[in-house]
């Protein structure tokens, strides 16, 4: 076992959290779990004393599984309300070739005279380097040159989003190495050679909103949000059939299709409404429910792709929980074209697109630490040899200002 990452993605109804094992440059799942939400609505937390409670359960959950204590982790911030903006910074080469040191200190210049007084810094996402007024390219370490000039895309967003969350975890003696946005996590789950050449979106269907975030080669441009998700075909569901929602959620999740094709007119679900009465669902029936709710949200999402650009989109990747259900991508085609798909993750043992937020960002961070040639994990040695120990068995399931502390680790010497 080389290096371990961990990353927290709180949704308003599950907290994800992923735990990764990064072996010869191969991504191994060691744990994911996702355990209820409270004190938080649309992403953002409203209530502190109930969302740290259900925080620390999601840790304890995953700390079980591992034998050890999670103490550092990536964490994740809603994107809806992060802006973008492209930094360009120059700087002098200090030696006779580019270093890492000389990239960070062109970003560092331009993120200086881009900062917003208002928002917190997030991130910056590398575009190109130009050395010496010439050369252009994605990665100049080693080249000679003295004079360099970089190009980021640099993402921020509210104070409130971040502090709320780092408040907590900082209570619960967890240290964020990392703060990222979830649009950064879900198109790192997705990412191949059509997103970091095109134009694209990818359209997330939580629980309580859905965000359409729309990229060029890969990169995060700007983010809009739908104020409808999955609790919206929950409510549908106990409406039709006079049932409380935590009932109608199971039969979204189990039994209804998000699309009329394949359901069967005679499968029924019995089930018992709020008068104690029986009741059966037929499939057919609640998946026409299903299906109509999922294509309000999918067509209002690709209005604000149509709204944030008048450019041909080559892709559109859906993801978020909701995603899940059978049949969805009949409905995707349906609403949104031949050219939208429902994400698929890779890796072994983390299938279910709940988790492509936590798990894009390890996968973003990694990134990170090799266009910096640093080298990091996440758990001191002792756990580490706890992890490593033959007779363990991993089941995978289900002081200072915050910007000082991400970019004193984004920029770290």
């Amino acid at each position: 076992m080389e290096h371990v990452y961990s990353s927290i993605d709180i949704g308003s109804d599950t907290i994800k959290i992923v735990v990764c094992e990064l072996y010869k440059n191969h991504l191994n799942l060691l744990a994911a779990t996702s355990s209820p939400a409270r004190g938080i609505k649309k992403g953002l937390i409203v209530d502190p004393k109930e969302a740290q409670a259900s925080i620390a359960e999601a840790f304890k959950d995953v700390e079980d599984m591992l034998g050890i204590e999670i103490k550092k982790v990536i964490a994740s911030v809603p994107s809806y309300q992060a802006e973008y903006k492209i930094i360009k910074g120059e700087t002098t080469v200090i030696g006779d070739t580019i270093t890492s040191k000389d990239m960070n200190n062109a970003y560092k210049i331009g993120i200086k005279q881009a900062l917003n007084p208002n928002n917190e810094f997030v991130t910056v996402i590398p575009i190109d380097f130009k050395i010496n007024d010439k050369t252009v390219m994605k990665d100049p370490k080693d080249f000679p040159g003295d004079k360099l000039m970089g190009r980021a895309m640099m993402v921020m967003t509210p104070k409130k989003n971040v502090y709320s969350v780092a408040s907590i975890l900082e209570s619960l003696g967890i240290e964020i190495v990392d703060i990222s946005v979830g649009s950064i996590g879900d198109i790192n789950s997705f990412r191949n050679k059509e997103i970091d050449n095109d134009i694209g979106a990818v359209i997330n269907v939580g629980s309580e909103v859905t965000t359409v975030s729309l990229y060029n080669k890969g990169i995060p441009v700007n983010t809009k949000i739908v104020g409808m998700g999955g609790k919206d075909i929950d409510n549908d569901i106990a409406y039709m059939y006079k049932i409380n929602t935590v009932e109608a959620k199971k039969v979204k999740e189990k039994f209804a299709f998000a699309n009329r094709q394949n359901a069967n007119v005679n499968d029924v679900y019995e089930t018992t409404n709020l008068n104690g009465q029986k009741v059966k669902i037929n499939q057919l029936e609640v998946s026409e429910v299903v299906m109509c709710r999922v294509q309000e949200i999918l067509s209002l999402a690709k209005n604000e792709i149509n709204l944030l650009t008048n450019r041909p989109i080559k892709y559109i990747i859906v993801t978020g929980g909701v995603s899940n259900a059978l049949n969805f991508e009949y409905t995707v085609h349906d609403a949104l074209g031949s050219n939208a798909y429902v994400g698929k993750i890779k890796l072994v043992g983390v299938r279910n697109n709940k988790y492509s937020t936590a798990l894009g960002n390890i996968i973003y961070f990694i990134s990170t630490l090799k266009l910096k040639g640093q080298d990091y994990t996440m758990l001191s040695k002792s756990d580490m040899e706890i992890l490593s120990s033959p007779d363990k068995h991993f089941i995978n399931t289900s002081n200072e200002t915050m910007l000082g502390k991400v970019f004193g680790y984004f920029f770290g010497e």
